[in-house]
C-alpha cells in the first residue's frame, strides 16, 4: 500500500467514522426534481496489531477501547479488529507490517525501532527527556507531531499519539567499559 493510498483510505474512513447516516448524492441530471440518490456507506474492516499483549490491559485496552469507539461512531460500518502481539505478527514488527500494507494499524512505541531511524526515540521518550507533559505539549503545540510525520513518510506512514502512561521519562544508560 502507497502513501497516497493509505490517505485516501484514510479519508474514506474518517468520513465514515464522522458520519452516522447516509450520504446523499444529488446527481446533476435530475432535471425532473426527483428526490436524490442515496449512496449507502460501504462496509470498512481494519486489522491492527499491537506489540502489547492482552496482559497490559491498561496499554493494550487502549486499543480496544478505540476500536469500539470507532465501531459506535460509524454506527457498525467500521471495524477494526485488534491482535495482541504475536497473534497476527511479532510484537517487534508491527511497523514492518504496516510499512508493508500486510495491517492498516499497528500499536506499538516508535522507540523499539530506533534501529530504522534513530529519530523514532522522540515520537515516544528518550530517557531522561521530556516529562509526559512536555512530550505530550511538544507534539500538540510546537510542531513536533508534524516533524513526525515528516519523518514516518519515508515508511509511508501516518502517526498518531495514542495513550500516554505519564511514567516514560526515566532510564537507565549503559556506560561501555573497556
Amino acid at each position: 500500500m502507497d502513501r497516497r493510498e493509505f490517505l485516501k483510505n484514510s479519508a474514506i474512513a474518517a468520513t465514515v467514522g464522522a458520519t452516522t447516516g447516509p450520504l446523499v448524492a444529488c446527481s446533476q441530471n435530475n432535471e425532473q426534481g426527483d428526490s436524490p440518490n442515496v449512496v449507502t456507506q460501504p462496509n470498512v474492516q481494519w486489522r491492527l496489531a499491537s506489540s502489547f499483549p492482552r496482559g497490559l490491559d491498561t496499554i493494550y485496552g487502549a486499543a480496544e477501547v478505540l476500536s469500539e469507539r470507532v465501531e459506535a461512531m460509524s454506527g457498525g460500518k467500521f471495524k477494526i479488529r485488534v491482535y495482541p502481539a504475536g497473534e497476527m505478527v511479532p510484537a517487534l514488527q508491527v511497523m514492518d507490517a504496516v510499512q508493508q500494507g500486510t495491517l492498516q494499524v499497528g500499536q506499538t512505541a516508535s522507540y523499539y525501532f530506533v534501529g530504522k531511524n534513530p529519530a523514532l526515540a522522540f515520537d515516544t521518550c528518550v530517557p531522561f527527556g521530556l516529562t509526559a507533559r512536555q512530550q505530550a505539549a511538544w507534539l500538540h503545540e510546537a510542531g513536533g507531531l508534524e516533524l513526525m510525520n515528516e519523518m514516518f513518510a519515508d515508511f509511508n506512514i501516518i502517526t498518531f499519539p495514542c495513550g500516554n502512561t505519564g511514567a516514560q521519562m526515566g532510564g537507565r544508560f549503559k556506560k561501555d567499559i573497556n
